[in-house]
């Protein structure tokens, strides 16, 4: 699962938490789905400002990301492990040195019984420099992210490309 780090102002100060539960909802508006345990510091921070950031670390941010997953913000100031931003959502602390950041004005949460909220978040603005763009699209490969495998909690470097989606599959025959 991609790993990125959530930012939210709690307390007027800016936290971040690593997740690898995130997916795309819908393309028109912009969606996205994100889903966290609800003993989570960060979850406070989204409900009281209705609005979050992602943000896409790259692999030599992986020691802060991964700090910021060790401790919870209820215990310890997180406001200056990294260098933030602010775009349209005053809210929703975007990290200056990630690839990626999406901003997000929440549109909805839904509180699964079993221990977790989702939320679902329209994304307003999303920032990235050239140089990990190709042809105006975030590339992976020049971003350099990393993956979270939950089956034995390890990172994992995003390899070589494969094949091309919905086209591929055009080879296999009955």
């Amino acid at each position: 699962m991609p790993v990125v780090l959530i930012g939210v102002n709690i307390n007027s100060k800016p936290n971040f938490m690593p997740l690898a539960w995130v997916s795309i909802v819908e393309h028109k508006p912009p969606t996205i789905l994100i889903s966290s345990s609800q003993s989570h510091y960060t979850n406070a921070g989204i409900k009281e400002n209705n609005c979050f950031s992602v943000n896409t670390p790259s692999e030599d941010m992986i020691i802060p990301t991964d700090y910021c997953g060790l401790k919870s913000g209820k215990d310890i100031d997180k406001s200056k492990i990294f260098n933030v931003f602010y775009g349209d959502l005053k809210n929703a602390p975007m990290i200056i040195d990630a690839p990626l950041c999406l901003e997000c004005k929440l549109l909805k949460t839904i509180d699964l019984e079993q221990g977790h909220d989702i939320f679902i978040g329209e994304i307003i603005n999303a920032y990235s420099e050239d140089k990990y763009l190709t042809n105006g699209i975030p590339d992976l490969n020049k971003m350099n992210t990393f993956l979270f495998s939950m089956n034995d909690n390890n990172y994992w470097k995003i390899g070589e490309h494969i094949g091309r989606a919905w086209s591929i599959g055009k080879k296999y025959e009955d």
